[in-house]
């Protein structure tokens, strides 16, 4: 299982609008890069939810529960569904993924406008520990 990032304005659709709808498709992202992380998403995997806009934290997890396809709007675009998880609170702020010192080299932390992105094994065994009660 491989580990996700997708960015989203809480006030465009946030975690609360995932966990109330259960499923969503996952669209609008137009970074080259960003869109090959959605084209290397793959049902099961799991996708962290950051909220930015200026929450700029992670606040919930998601499974892919389909591949990968066209963006039918956007050709050089892609989409995938997810399915609500969990919230994970409190949320794992970017203050303090920064502070960590310990994912400097990460997108995350490089390119702040990158809205998805792989996520480091390293940083999924961090907040893990974070979140002891919760499966991550």
């Amino acid at each position: 299982m491989n580990y996700f990032l997708a960015k989203t304005e809480p006030d465009t659709y946030s975690i609360e609008d995932l966990e109330r709808e259960g499923r969503t498709l996952w669209d609008g992202v137009t970074n080259p890069q960003a869109v090959r992380a959605i084209r290397d998403m793959r049902p099961g995997d799991r996708v962290f939810l950051y909220h930015s806009g200026g929450v700029s934290a992670i606040v919930g997890l998601a499974a892919v529960r389909s591949a990968p396809r066209d963006d039918p709007r956007n050709p050089k675009s892609a989409v995938v569904e997810l399915e609500f998880l969990k919230v994970l609170d409190p949320p794992t702020t970017l203050a303090e993924v920064k502070q960590s010192k310990l994912f400097d080299d990460w997108a995350l932390v490089r390119q702040g406008r990158l809205s998805t992105m792989p996520v480091p094994q390293v940083f999924v065994e961090w907040v893990r520990r974070r979140y002891p009660d919760k499966k991550i």
